[in-house]
């Protein structure tokens, strides 16, 4: 009768345990999506990868050019942690030599001219810029997108050989940078 009182317990402490389970997995909140994504940019060049890790910020009804991406001030070009990349092999990124190796880029937008950002110091939260640590900066290309692009990206484009095009667009804004291997 002991075996019997102990099998009949132990069934009702599981059918006990699986209604709680059942019943806190119903009340869950449902996970709200991330407002800024993390997204990648790749190409191969030379053979080996380059890799961009950043994060996509959205418009979301804001202004962003000259508002939420303010003129004359580095950008983290991206949001949340700064924005990495990551080359195994030497490159030339419009007018700068960047030897292999990871790096943090930031952008210095204008409503003239921006400067593509790179900077030795890695690791680090997205902001504050961290003054004093650039690789170096380069001119971009700006065009105008035909339609506003809802969430920022970053991508290698017209890759021909070794040479690349490094876009940023966001909102109407298009900015670019040759990026050549070594």
């Amino acid at each position: 009768m002991t075996k019997f009182r102990s099998l009949k317990m132990l069934s009702l402490a599981a059918c006990l345990l699986f209604v709680v389970t059942a019943a806190h997995a119903q009340t869950e909140a449902p996970k709200k999506p991330i407002l800024s994504p993390p997204a990648t940019a790749e190409v191969t060049l030379n053979g080996q990868q380059i890799t961009i890790h950043y994060n996509s910020p959205s418009m979301r009804g804001r202004k962003i050019m000259g508002g939420l991406v303010p003129y004359d001030k580095p950008w983290r070009t991206g949001a949340n942690p700064a924005t990495t990349l990551i080359t195994p092999v030497n490159l030339k990124i419009g007018t700068l030599d960047v030897p292999a190796g990871t790096y943090t880029i930031f952008t210095l937008p204008s409503q003239t001219q921006w400067l593509f950002i790179v900077s030795k110091k890695t690791g680090e939260w997205g902001i504050p810029y961290p003054e004093g640590n650039d690789l170096g900066r380069t001119p971009m290309t700006g065009a105008t997108l035909p339609s506003p692009q809802e969430s920022m990206s970053i991508s290698f484009e017209n890759t021909k050989g070794n040479t690349t095009e490094l876009h940023v667009k966001w909102e109407t804004t298009d900015e670019y940078v040759t990026v050549t291997a070594q």
